[in-house]
C-alpha cells in the first residue's frame, strides 16, 4: 500500500497545450503506467459470472446435497430429479448467454466516446482509453466522465447526480469538473486531473444506470418466497426424516428417500430460473428492434406503465429543427441582410450544442469578422444565450417570454401567430445592458423573430393511438412554448392536446400539485420542474415512465419509474435510462409494452404451477407428522408429475404470446390461484391416508393413489390456467396427458408405480370424480377471502 502511494505522488505530470494536446509518446508512456481511465462499469456479466451465479445457487446446492444421499442409498432412479435440475441450468445458461451477446452488441453502438486532441488533432477516443493530463473537448449534453480541469472555455453543468441539487453551476477557467456531472450548456477543453478508480466519483459515475433499487414485483416477490422456503425446508425435512425413522420405524433408506421427496417438492427450482429465461428472451426480442435493455426488470415495470411522459423535441418531433422564416416586427433599423450577419456571428461566437441552435449554424453560415468579448451559453433554464461584442453591441437569442419577461405582452400576439401552426419561435434582441446571467428586464431593442419547424415523426400518430386504447395516460412535458406544443401534440393525434399550461407562471409547488391532473400538455418547464411534475404523478398512484433524449430530461429520467431515451440524444440522457431505442424510433413502443405484458402475464400464470407443488409438498409435510403414514411420495413420481404437469408446460407458456393488460399484485395472485390447487391435492391425499387403514392400503398403494391422483389433479389446474385454448395448448395438454398414462401404463416399474386392483380403481375414480367439484368450492372460498383482503386480486 505505501508502495503505491509513493509511485503515485512521483508520477510525471504534462501541462498539454490546450490547442495541441498530449504525444503520441506521452500517451503511450500513460498506458505503460497504468494512468488510463478503467472501465469500472462492466455493460453486462461475463460468460464465467453468468455460469456462476446460475450454478451456485442455495436451491442447487440442496439439490445436489440431496441427490447424493438418495446415490449413496443406492436408489438411483430417485435421483433423476436431477436430470431437470441439470436441463433447466443448461436453459438458463444459454438464454443469459444469448442476452448477455445482445445486449452487448448494442451497447457498442451506443458506447459513449471522448474527443480528445492529441499531436494537435481531434480524436474520438473509448472512455477507458483516456489517460492522465488528456485535453477532452466537453459540450453540452456531454457527461464528464473523470475529474478534470477546465483550461479553456467555460461551461454550465448539473452535479445532481453527485450532490442532489439541480441547480446550473457556472465552472470557468482553472476550475474543477468532477466526473458523474452533466455539461448543460457551452463548451470547453480540460486537462484530465484524475483518472479510473481515482476520480471523486468512481464509484457513483455510473449513478445514472444504478441510480436507484429497482422496483419490480415480480423480483420482491420471488425473493420473499423463497426467503420463507429457505427457512422452513431445512428443519421440516429433518422433522420429518426423524418422525418415519425413529417414530415409524421404517428402514434408513426408505426414510431418506420419502424424507428427500418432500423436501424436493417444496423446491420452486424452475421458478426463478424460468423468470431469468423469460426476461432473457425478452432482453433478445428486443435487440432485434434495436432496442437496447439496461435493466433486466424494467421490462417488467414499462409493463405496468399507465403514464408516459415525454418531451417533444426529438421524441414527438424528429429533432432537427430548420430555420422556416424571419420576422422583422418592423424594425426599420435592421433589414434581413443585417439580421442574417448577426445571427451568424452569434452563432459562430457560442459553441452551444442543441437542435435548435445547429439550425441556425446550418441557415446562417456568413464568415465571421467581429470580435468578441463576453458570451453567456443557452442554458434550459434561463432559455436564452448571448453575446457582446467589441464594437456591434450585444445580442441576445431566447424563448420570447424570458427574454422579454414583463414586455412580452408587446410581441405575444405575433408569436402565439406562428407558436399556433406549431413551429417554434426565438427572439432575436439588442441589450444594452451589462451581459450576465441575471434576468433581462430592460434596455432590450426588439430586433425579429426567428422561426423553426421541426418534422413529426413517422407513425407516432399510430403509437398514441395505441397507448390512448390501451388507457396510458399520455403527457407533454417540454420546454417550449405551451402553444406550439399544444399545436404539436395535436399533429401527433395525443388526446386532449388542447388542456395545456404554461408552467413558467407556476411558482409554488402546491400549485403544481393541485392543477396537475388538469393539463396534457405543459410547456416552459424547467428541468427542475420536470422532475416535480414526475414525482407528482408518482404520489397521485401512477407507474410513470418518462421519454427524453435531452440533458434538460435528465432529472426526470432519474426519477420515473421506467426512462427511455432516444440513442440520437444526449449521452447524459442514454446513460440515466434504463431502456434505449437505438433507432432513436417512437414506433417500438408499443412493441417493447408488448413484451413486458407478455413477460409478466406469463410469468404469472407459470409462477402459479411451479407454487402449486410447493405448497402442496409443504403442507402435506405438516400433515403427515400427524399421522400414522409416511410421506406417500418417492423423488422418482414428483419427477414425473412435475415435468409433465409443470416443468414442460411452463416452459412453453413463459414463451407464448400474451399482450392483456397487467392487473393485481403479482405475490397475490399467485399464490390465490396456487392455493386453489394444491388444497385439492392435500385434501385427496389426506382422504386416501385417511382410509388406507379400512381398506388396508399398502404404503406402496398409497404412494401409486397419491401419484395418479396428484396427476390428475396437476392436469385439471393447467386446463384452468390455459384458457382461452388455442391449438397449441391443446396439442400441449393432449401430449402431457398421453405421456403420463404411457409412464403409468407401460412405465410403472421405473416411477415406483405398483399395479391397482379393482377395488382400488374404483376408490381412485370417486376421487376422481370429486376432484373438481372440489377444486370449484375451494376456489369460490378463496375468492371470497381474497375479496376481502385485496379487490384487485386477480383469481382464476
Amino acid at each position: 500500500m505505501g508502495k503505491d502511494k509513493k509511485e503515485k505522488i512521483n508520477i510525471k505530470r504534462f501541462n498539454p497545450n490546450p490547442q495541441k494536446g498530449l504525444l503520441k509518446e506521452q500517451v503511450q508512456d500513460r498506458i505503460k503506467e497504468g494512468l488510463c481511465n478503467i472501465n469500472i462499469d462492466k455493460p453486462s456479466k461475463t460468460i464465467g459470472e453468468i455460469i456462476t451465479s446460475n450454478v451456485f445457487t442455495f436451491f442447487n446446492f440442496l439439490n445436489f446435497a440431496l441427490a447424493t444421499l438418495i446415490i449413496l442409498v443406492g436408489s438411483y432412479r430417485n435421483a433423476l430429479f436431477m436430470g431437470v435440475v441439470i436441463s433447466n441450468l443448461i436453459i438458463g445458461i444459454v438464454q443469459e448467454i444469448r442476452a448477455k451477446k445482445t445486449i452487448d452488441k448494442l451497447s457498442l453502438l451506443s458506447a459513449s466516446y471522448a474527443n480528445v486532441i492529441r499531436d494537435s488533432s481531434k480524436k474520438q477516443v473509448n472512455l477507458d482509453e483516456v489517460v492522465l493530463d488528456d485535453i477532452i473537448i466537453l459540450k453540452s449534453g456531454d457527461q464528464v466522465c473523470v475529474d478534470s480541469i477546465i483550461v479553456s472555455g467555460e461551461v454550465e453543468v448539473n452535479e445532481s447526480l453527485l450532490t442532489g441539487e439541480p441547480d446550473a453551476i457556472l465552472k470557468k477557467l482553472d476550475e474543477t469538473l468532477l466526473s458523474g456531472s452533466f455539461i448543460i450548456s457551452g463548451e470547453c477543453r480540460v486537462r484530465t486531473e484524475k483518472v479510473g478508480l481515482d476520480c471523486y466519483a468512481s464509484k457513483i459515475t455510473q449513478n445514472a444506470k444504478k441510480k436507484k433499487r429497482v422496483n419490480s414485483q415480480i423480483m420482491n416477490s420471488l425473493d420473499k418466497i423463497i426467503k420463507v422456503i429457505a427457512v422452513i425446508i431445512i428443519p421440516l425435512g429433518m422433522i420429518l426424516f426423524i418422525k418415519q425413522f425413529y417414530i415409524l420405524n421404517s428402514r434408513f433408506e426408505i426414510s431418506l428417500v420419502t424424507t428427500v421427496a418432500a423436501v424436493i417438492g417444496m423446491i420452486p427450482e424452475g421458478l426463478y430460473l424460468l423468470t431469468s429465461i423469460a426476461l432473457a428472451v425478452s432482453v433478445v426480442r428486443l435487440g432485434k428492434s434495436k432496442t437496447l435493455v439496461q435493466e433486466l426488470y424494467c421490462i417488467e415495470t414499462l409493463a405496468r406503465v399507465d403514464m408516459i411522459c415525454i418531451d417533444k423535441t426529438g421524441t414527438i418531433t424528429e429533432g432537427k429543427m430548420k430555420v422556416k422564416d424571419i420576422a422583422s416586427l418592423n424594425n426599420s433599423n435592421y433589414d434581413e441582410n443585417k439580421i442574417s450577419k448577426i445571427i451568424s456571428e452569434f452563432t459562430q461566437a457560442l459553441n452551444d450544442d442543441n437542435s435548435t441552435f445547429n439550425a441556425l449554424k446550418e441557415h446562417f453560415k456568413e464568415e465571421s469578422k467581429w470580435n468578441v468579448s463576453k458570451k453567456v451559453p443557452f442554458s434550459s433554464v434561463r432559455k436564452w444565450s448571448g453575446v457582446s461584442f467589441n464594437e456591434q453591441g450585444t445580442y441576445i437569442i431566447g424563448a420570447p417570454e424570458f427574454v422579454l419577461n414583463s414586455s412580452y405582452e408587446k410581441i405575444k400576439s405575433q408569436v402565439e401567430e406562428y407558436s399556433l401552426k406549431g413551429d417554434r419561435v426565438l427572439l432575436l434582441v439588442k441589450y444594452n445592458g451589462e451581459l450576465n446571467t441575471d434576468i433581462i428586464d430592460k434596455d432590450v431593442e426588439i430586433i425579429s423573430l426567428i422561426i423553426l419547424e421541426d418534422k413529426i415523426r413517422d407513425n407516432v400518430n399510430e403509437t398514441f393511438e395505441f397507448f390512448d386504447k390501451q388507457g396510458v395516460n399520455i403527457k407533454v412535458i417540454s420546454g417550449d412554448n405551451p402553444v406550439t406544443v399544444c399545436e404539436i401534440a395535436k399533429r401527433a393525434g395525443i388526446s386532449d392536446a388542447d388542456k395545456y399550461l404554461d408552467v413558467s407562471s407556476i411558482t409554488s409547488k402546491d400549485k403544481i400539485q393541485e392543477i396537475i391532473k388538469n393539463y396534457t400538455i405543459f410547456g416552459r418547464v424547467t428541468p427542475n420542474q420536470k422532475q416535480e411534475i414526475i414525482k407528482e404523478f408518482q404520489n397521485i398512484g401512477y407507474t410513470v415512465a418518462m421519454i427524453g433524449d435531452g440533458v434538460n430530461d435528465v432529472l426526470a429520467l432519474k426519477d420515473a419509474d421506467c426512462s427511455i431515451a432516444m440513442a440520437s440524444g444526449s449521452d447524459a440522457a442514454c446513460h440515466i435510462s434504463q431502456l434505449v431505442l437505438m433507432d432513436s424510433n417512437f414506433k417500438y413502443m408499443p412493441k417493447v409494452v408488448m413484451e413486458g405484458r407478455r413477460v409478466i402475464n406469463n410469468i404469472q400464470r407459470t409462477a402459479s404451477l411451479f407454487l402449486v407443488k410447493t405448497i402442496y409438498s409443504l403442507l402435506l409435510s405438516i400433515l403427515v407428522l400427524f399421522f400414522k403414514n409416511p410421506y406417500p411420495f418417492v423423488p422418482i413420481q414428483l419427477t414425473l408429475i412435475s415435468g409433465l404437469t409443470i416443468g414442460i408446460p411452463s416452459f412453453f407458456f413463459a414463451l407464448e404470446s400474451n399482450t392483456n393488460i397487467v392487473k393485481g399484485n403479482f405475490i397475490k395472485n399467485v399464490i390465490g390461484n396456487a392455493l386453489i390447487g394444491a388444497i385439492t391435492i392435500v385434501i385427496n391425499i389426506v382422504g386416501i391416508m385417511s382410509i388406507s387403514n379400512r381398506m388396508n392400503l399398502s404404503t406402496s398403494d398409497i404412494s401409486t393413489l397419491a401419484t395418479i391422483l396428484t396427476g390428475y389433479t396437476g392436469f385439471l389446474i393447467l386446463f384452468r390456467i390455459s384458457k382461452p385454448f388455442n391449438y397449441k395448448r391443446i396439442i400441449l395438454i393432449g401430449s402431457m396427458i398421453i405421456l403420463f398414462l404411457i409412464s403409468i401404463i407401460f412405465l410403472g416399474k421405473v416411477f415406483m408405480i405398483h399395479h391397482v386392483s379393482i377395488r382400488e380403481i374404483l376408490l381412485l375414480l370417486v376421487f376422481i370424480i370429486l376432484t373438481y367439484p372440489l377444486m370449484l368450492v375451494i376456489t369460490w372460498i378463496i375468492r371470497k377471502i381474497a375479496f376481502v383482503i385485496d379487490k384487485r386480486i386477480i383469481i382464476k
